[in-house]
C-alpha cells in the first residue's frame, strides 16, 4: 500500500496535502480505494460550501458500495476535480495524483495537528 510521507491522513481514509498558503488538496487514500474497488462515481457538494472538520462533504460510489467523504479540516471547497465526472477511475489509478477530489481553503491551521502522519495511518490500516 502506498502512503506518501509528505501527506497527512484521517481515520476516515482521506489524505491532505497542505499547500502552505491556507489551502489544501484532499483525496482518498490508496488503502481506501483498494477496499472500495472500482470507483464509478464521485459526488461532492458545490464550490463555496463550508464545513466543520469531519463533516460529510460528498460520497464516492464503487461497483458494490457507497461511502461518505469527510472533510479533514474546517473550511470551504474552492475547487472540485472535474476530471472525475468523466473518469472517476482516476481515484483508483492515481489516488495521490490525478485522482484528487477537492481543493479547500481551511480556516483553522491548528486542525492540521490532529491529522495522522503516514506511519500513524499505516498503523491503523495494518
Amino acid at each position: 500500500m502506498n502512503t506518501p510521507n509528505d501527506l497527512k491522513y484521517t481515520r476516515n481514509h482521506e489524505w491532505v496535502k497542505d499547500n502552505g498558503d491556507g489551502t489544501a488538496i484532499v483525496g482518498i487514500t490508496d488503502f481506501a480505494q483498494s477496499e472500495l474497488g472500482d470507483i464509478v462515481f464521485v459526488e461532492v457538494e458545490s464550490v463555496g460550501s463550508e464545513y466543520s472538520q469531519d463533516e460529510v462533504f460528498g460520497s464516492i460510489e464503487a461497483v458494490k458500495t457507497v461511502s461518505d467523504l469527510y472533510i479533514p479540516l474546517s473550511g470551504k471547497i474552492i475547487e472540485i476535480n472535474d476530471e472525475l465526472d468523466s473518469t472517476p477511475e482516476l481515484v483508483n489509478n492515481h489516488p495521490y495524483g490525478d485522482g484528487w477530489i477537492i481543493k479547500m481553503e481551511y480556516t483553522d491551521p491548528s486542525e492540521l495537528e490532529s491529522l495522522l502522519s503516514a506511519d500513524d495511518y499505516q498503523s491503523i490500516t495494518g
